[in-house]
């Protein structure tokens, strides 16, 4: 498929608001699948950390 332009190209042939919105959400879901486990980590780690300073306290 060749476009005759950089705007038609965006258009994709008038599905263009479709085809950028399924890559936007593609790629926010892909961001998710490696933020979210990087975030509980870092929570877990935390909730270790005070749990053995509580229990070392005792």
């Amino acid at each position: 498929m060749s476009f005759a332009s950089f705007g038609d190209f965006l258009a994709m042939g008038h599905h263009g608001l479709y085809v950028w919105s399924a890559y936007g959400i593609c790629l926010a879901v892909l961001g998710l699948n490696v933020a979210v486990p990087i975030v509980a980590r870092k929570r877990y780690l935390q909730q270790e950390a005070r749990r053995l300073r509580r229990e070392n306290g005792q």
